[in-house]
């Protein structure tokens, strides 16, 4: 099933902890609807505007799967909202600033960049709410002192 011309439903479900576990990562109806819209919204326009393959990292998580991968209880990615991508051999920092510039979501973070790692370290995390309103928050996480910190604005090492 296709959520918009280069993106598809497989892409946004495919985790291997939940095949490696047997964790059934199928949405809703209403998750499903969400997923329509980050990709339409989010995917949908990088891809356009880059004309470059988004490898999908992570989208919609199942409550279990979420459990399996520590995720936040409250993450957009199991309501079906959020997606985490990259666009291998374009620096995630860039692709963020774009994002940031010309998209309207919810939620950007910039999670664990580090530029001394190449281009593709880290990922983007991306979320767009279609009940709106957006809130256009942008965050950079980072690992300080082994723990995760969130910082506002995108931040570099």
């Amino acid at each position: 099933m296709k959520l918009a011309p280069n993106f598809s439903l497989g892409e946004l479900t495919k985790s291997s902890t939940a095949t490696r576990l047997g964790i059934d990562n199928t949405p809703n109806s209403e998750h499903l609807i969400n997923m329509v819209y980050v990709a339409s919204h989010i995917l949908q326009p990088v891809r356009n505007h880059f004309g470059r393959v988004v490898t999908i990292n992570s989208g919609y998580r199942s409550p279990k799967l979420n459990t399996a991968v520590r995720g936040s209880k409250t993450s957009q990615h199991c309501f079906g909202q959020a997606a985490d991508f990259e666009i291998y051999g374009y620096p995630n920092h860039d692709l963020a600033e774009w994002i940031k510039k010309n998209l309207e979501f919810d939620q950007l973070i910039l999670e664990f960049y580090n530029p001394k790692e190449g281009p593709n370290s880290g990922w983007i995390h991306c979320s767009y709410n279609f009940k709106g309103p957006n809130r256009k928050k942008v965050m950079t996480a980072l690992v300080k002192n082994g723990k995760t910190s969130y910082l506002n604005g995108l931040v570099t090492k």
